[in-house]
């Protein structure tokens, strides 16, 4: 049944993120514009000569005691950093939005806001603590509950409307803003805070995606990436060897376009049109004919056509079938020779997890604002695959108006969204 609102209709109006790449958003960018790489050795904790892995995404320390929301009790109970990380960026998304959420809005205001992984760091810190014969730490569980990431976004910022946490791997940031929108179409808000975090780098966590030969294992001295963390991240490429796991978050405000116009928010894009469906095949593998018809779905609520996209953002995570099954798809949609040019985020930062996909969809409206296509770095042409434009290396000033943005997860859990500034 369609839902009574128009495809133009649904906005966003705010948004911020952190990334390895930086704390604040304007900062972020340059970095992405310039290609810079935010993938090092890793520091969270002390790899030995076993573990597998030793390249990572780390986000620089935020100094959270300079924000309000801070206080010395709370961190010490809310020591999972998807918690405050979270929270700052909701909070900031709110002011980028211009949007204050008081008694008179508080109930119409909804969130979607969750994780991939969640505070498993705070499970593992109680299993250590268990074995060693102390007590978990008291707020062991809300550090580690899923949900308890929009939870404190919600008590953070007043927001009393529809609160759920929806999971989508990799794909849960564009999940949480397609469930936003449909949120907003039935009626239920006005607006919502949408979003996803995750601080994956754990030693367990990266050793397991190791051995399931996801991750970028330790380079060996023939590998580019050897004497040269960032090169380990390296999407498209014919010696692409796995995915960087990183750390993020992102949240977006998403309302309707007469709801920012009576209330003077500004509209920072425009959220066309959503595909969202599943594998059913695989529990890691994407499948071709499902992530097509996905990308079709996303193209066709927008009310376009393929030739109406001028740009793709790819999930490109640098995973070998991964990569190869997308361009696949894209090159079935839109054709061998169009040159439709394709960035790949990951290849700078790394994939962070279920906050991938919100953080991409931030870069790609700023790209259209700006005229601006962010580069895959590290990008070395695999003759195995079809001829692509995967903007080498360095940005391109590039006018543009709708992107695709693609995103995969573990589970065969697909989300494609169209974007536009109007």
């Amino acid at each position: 049944m369609a839902l009574p609102i128009s495809h133009r209709d649904i906005v966003i109006v705010g948004y911020d993120m952190v990334s390895p790449l930086g704390q604040d958003l304007q900062s972020q960018w340059r970095a992405f514009e310039a290609g810079e790489s935010g993938v090092d050795h890793v520091r969270r904790y002390d790899p030995q000569e076993a573990d597998p892995v030793c390249v990572a995404g780390e986000v620089p320390a935020v100094d959270f005691s300079i924000y309000d929301f801070w206080n010395e009790r709370d961190a010490a109970n809310w020591f999972s950093p998807v918690i405050f990380h979270a929270m700052l960026v909701a909070a900031r998304a709110l002011t980028h939005a211009g949007l204050t959420i008081d008694a008179a809005n508080a109930h119409r205001v909804g969130i979607t806001f969750s994780s991939a992984i969640g505070g498993l760091d705070a499970m593992i810190r109680a299993e250590s603590a268990v074995n060693a014969g102390r007590s978990p730490h008291p707020f062991t569980n809300p550090n580690g509950c899923l949900n308890l990431v929009g939870g404190k976004v919600s008590i953070l910022t007043g927001a009393k409307g529809p609160i759920f946490s929806p999971v989508a791997a990799c794909a849960t940031g564009a999940a949480s803003v397609a469930c936003a929108a449909m949120l907003i179409a039935a009626g239920q808000v006005d607006a919502v805070i949408a979003g996803a975090c995750d601080f994956p780098v754990i030693r367990s966590l990266l050793s397991s995606f190791a051995s399931m030969n996801g991750a970028f294992k330790r380079a060996k001295p023939t590998d580019r990436a050897f004497n040269k963390p960032a090169a380990a991240s390296r999407p498209f490429s014919t010696d692409r060897k796995g995915f960087v796991v990183s750390e993020g978050a992102a949240a977006l405000i998403v309302t309707r376009r007469d709801y920012a116009e009576k209330y003077h928010l500004p509209i920072r894009g425009v959220l066309r049109g959503v595909g969202m469906n599943a594998d059913a095949k695989h529990f890691v593998a994407p499948d071709l004919s499902t992530i097509t018809v996905c990308i079709r779905q996303a193209i066709r609520d927008a009310e376009l056509t393929p030739d109406d996209i001028d740009v793709v953002n790819a999930h490109a995570a640098s995973t070998s079938v991964g990569d190869a099954t997308e361009i696949k798809a894209l090159v079935e949609i839109f054709g061998r020779d169009r040159g439709l040019p394709i960035s790949a985020n990951k290849s700078q930062i790394g994939h962070t997890m279920g906050a991938s996909s919100a953080i991409e969809l931030i870069l790609a409206l700023e790209g259209i604002k700006r005229d601006t296509l962010l580069p895959t770095i590290n990008y070395v042409p695999d003759d195995r695959l079809p001829t692509i434009d995967p903007v080498p290396d360095v940005s391109r000033s590039f006018g543009h108006a709708t992107v695709l943005s693609n995103s995969f997860g573990f589970g065969g859990c697909n989300v494609c969204l169209v974007v536009s500034l109007e």
